[in-house]
C-alpha cells in the first residue's frame, strides 16, 4: 500500500490569527488521523518555478488515509477556522512503494 502526503505550500498569509486558530485545531486532526508532520516551515529553497514560502508536509500510511484526513469533520473545522487568512496550494500525493 502507497503512503499518502499532504503537500501544502503557503504563497500568503494574510491573517495570522486565524492561521494560528488553524493550527490548533489541524494539529490535533491530523495526528488523530494518523498523520505525521515532518516539515513546517523550515527553510526552503525553491528551483524553477517554485515557492520557497512556508512549505508543509505530512505523511499517511495510505494515500486513503491522506484523503479521509482532508475530508474529516476535524479537519474541516480548521478550515472553517483558517478560511481566507492564507492562499496556499495543498496536495495530496500518493507515494511510491
Amino acid at each position: 500500500m502507497s503512503k499518502g502526503y499532504w503537500v501544502s505550500v503557503y504563497r500568503t498569509i494574510s491573517d495570522s490569527e486565524r492561521l494560528a486558530a488553524y493550527n490548533k485545531l489541524a494539529a490535533p486532526a491530523v495526528k488523530a488521523a494518523g498523520g505525521r508532520t515532518f516539515a513546517r516551515g523550515g527553510r526552503v529553497v525553491a528551483y524553477d518555478a517554485g515557492i520557497a514560502k512556508r512549505t508543509v508536509l505530512v505523511e499517511f500510511d495510505s494515500f486513503e488515509q491522506a484523503v479521509a484526513a482532508r475530508e474529516s469533520a476535524a479537519y474541516q473545522e480548521a478550515l472553517v477556522a483558517l478560511s481566507d487568512g492564507v492562499d496556499r496550494d495543498f496536495r495530496i500525493v500518493e507515494g511510491i512503494d
